[in-house]
């Protein structure tokens, strides 16, 4: 039967190796579950090292013959028969996983227990900030870690225990690698879902909060104000994510060669060689795991002939599928690059990224941010360290977890902030003299402002479920058909304190979403403002040009008709100029108040109100 959150082909068995299919690959129990998965040397009868049928030996495609196994003559032909088909139950076991394009569908969670965790996201490296703070009443500590140390420490139990005086501990990790969270996940047992969330998540995913029964797992957007050269849509020019930007239901990116052979020198992987040089056989060890063979190794197969076999063809469409996912997603990219440079002007740079929270129930809280620092919660460890702090005479995991969101919460505002400077700026310009240029600044804002709320209302779901429906989702993940439950007394993650504080973010966030409705309805009354003036002002425009065509109407045609060059024309050989003036005088006072009617109306009306309203002032001051 095929674990779960593992590879498996057509006929349901599993492409990862099981540990009892593993022949003459013993390793205690302790270290099956370690965070480092050291790859123990395989034992042989005859005292020769074999090396592993699983593992992933860098094989160049265009190689003719395989590479030599050490001691491979001084095998019997059992072991040999053995250690044969096990190469090829893994080359066929691999290239299922291309051949059926198990990419949407795929089995949901990450499990960073099984080995093809270890393939598709080892090649999320970086170097993380790592801050471990332990405190309570009366005492706190603060370390700070690299990957490497934070891996030792969460792999050694007697280093990582609790000393009996910390009541709550907060491991904040700053950046995004695949050894760091391996080795926090292995340790605190997080659930496979939410792994996929962290590794999966993409910069606009919705805010939410998802209960499990070992831990409460949150997922915020955190909005602040970017710095100048950082880019509203949440990518700089100079930084690229680690994550796989692939949506839920999607695998990543099969790992490629210079992500695997990164940090090695000369592209020489050693089968023996740890990430930090400690030896493979220690117990902090952090070996780096070579993936399965997923590709097949001869020519013909790179070469994908369609006559050649079914494998060869099914790779070559799975190539050529591949293509075409890679030059449409990088299509659109280049659109999107190019939409953002012709949005770029006076804009609110706003930083998106999310921060994913581990609340458990025994004190432990657990943030992760994608950026390699903690500049971010450096107000939450200042408040920390000084001893009257709610945080500290509390000690109560679920109030760090309300002054993470507070957090949170905070830097929005400032973007709200900046976001109403910004409205009062182009509402001055526009109301003293409208341009175009201020109108394409309006609009870029408004797709801001809709993007952000789009952002920021689930984050209000959020705080609004933390408070009224957490012993509600508590219960829920209890099952009381079973008998042993029925006494089973529900405990929600936050406590009653935490809610009450919680109502301040909520109010918070209120007022964030209605000033974003409110932002957006002056950004469009604004735009529409412009543009209603100019209508406006065109309708002057001809209505003066209309005026004076009326006017001039008599004189041009009188001008016509007296303009002709007859020879014998009595009305200007036997008269002066002065029979012209009689003739269009009287026409133009006929012509002009008909054709001028409805204005005359309207002004004679006009005139009318305006001295019943004096009357109506005047009795009003004699009273």
């Amino acid at each position: 039967m095929p674990r779960e959150n593992s590879f498996s082909d057509s006929e349901g068995r599993s492409l990862t190796p099981d540990p009892e299919d593993e022949i003459h690959y013993e390793e205690p129990a302790a270290e099956a579950a370690s965070p480092t998965y050291s790859i123990r040397t395989p034992w042989s009868p005859t005292g020769h090292t074999v090396p592993h049928p699983f593992s992933a030996s860098r094989r160049s495609l265009h190689s003719r013959a395989p590479h030599p196994i050490p001691g491979w003559q001084n095998l019997t032909p059992k072991e040999k028969f053995r250690i044969t088909v096990r190469r090829v139950m893994a080359m066929h076991r691999g290239a299922s996983i291309l051949t059926t394009g198990g990419r949407v569908g795929a089995e949901p969670g990450v499990d960073p227990r099984r080995a093809s965790a270890d393939a598709l996201y080892s090649h999320i490296s970086q170097d993380c900030v790592i801050e471990v703070v332990d405190y309570s009443a009366v005492r706190s500590s603060f370390g700070r870690m690299t990957n490497k140390e934070f891996v030792n420490f969460m792999g050694d139990k007697s280093a990582s225990q609790r000393e009996p005086w910390v009541k709550v501990r907060w491991i904040n990790i700053g950046g995004m690698s695949w050894d760091v969270i391996k080795a926090v996940s292995i340790k605190y047992n997080l659930h496979p879902l939410a792994l996929e969330d962290v590794f999966h998540g993409h910069k606009q995913n919705r805010s939410k909060a998802d209960y499990y029964s070992r831990h409460l797992f949150l997922r915020i957007l955190c909005h602040e104000l970017g710095d100048p050269d950082y880019s509203p849509s949440g990518h700089s020019a100079a930084q690229g994510s680690t994550l796989t930007g692939e949506p839920r239901s999607m695998s990543p990116e099969p790992m490629r060669d210079e992500d695997r052979l990164n940090g090695v020198k000369g592209g020489d992987v050693d089968e023996e060689k740890t990430m930090y040089g400690t030896p493979p056989t220690s117990r902090q060890s952090t070996t780096k795991r070579r993936r399965n063979p997923l590709l097949p190794t001869n020519r013909r197969d790179v070469d994908g002939m369609p006559k050649a076999s079914n494998s060869a063809s099914n790779l070559a469409r799975l190539l050529k599928r591949e293509g075409d996912v890679k030059d449409a997603r990088k299509e659109r990219q280049v659109e999107e690059v190019s939409i953002e440079a012709l949005k770029q002007g006076e804009r609110v740079n706003v930083k998106v990224s999310p921060m994913f929270l581990f609340l458990f129930r025994d004190g432990t809280v657990i943030s992760i941010h994608p950026e390699p620092d903690l500049d971010f919660t450096v107000p939450i460890t200042q408040r920390l360290r000084s001893r009257d702090t709610v945080l500290r005479t509390s000690a109560d995991p679920s109030l760090l977890v309300h002054a993470l969101l507070d957090l949170i919460v905070d830097r929005s505002l400032q973007v709200i902030d900046e976001y109403h400077t910004k409205i009062n700026k182009f509402e001055r310009r526009i109301l003293l003299k409208p341009k175009m240029r201020t109108v394409r600044e309006l609009h870029i804002l408004s797709g801001d402002l809709i993007l952000h709320k789009r952002t920021l209302e689930p984050i209000k779901t959020l705080i609004y479920g933390l408070r009224r429906y957490d012993v509600d989702r508590c219960a829920a993940l209890i099952d009381m058909s079973d008998p042993a439950n029925a006494n089973t007394k529900v405990v929600g993650f936050m406590s009653h304190k935490s809610k009450i504080y919680l109502a301040d973010v909520f109010d918070h966030m209120e007022y964030i979403l209605t000033s974003l409705d409110m932002f957006t309805s002056i950004s469009e009354n604004l735009i529409d403002y412009t543009f209603n003036l100019a209508s406006y002002e065109m309708n002057e425009v001809m209505r003066r040009l209309t005026l004076a065509t009326i006017i001039f109407l008599p004189l041009t045609l009188l001008t016509g008709y007296f303009g002709m060059n007859f020879e014998a024309m009595w009305s200007v050989q036997n008269n002066s100029d002065w029979l012209f003036w009689k003739i269009a005088i009287p026409l133009m006072i006929f012509i002009i108040p008909v054709f001028m009617y409805s204005d005359l109306t309207r002004v004679f009306h006009f005139i009318q109100k305006k001295m019943v309203t004096k009357q109506a002032v005047k009795q009003y001051k004699r009273a």
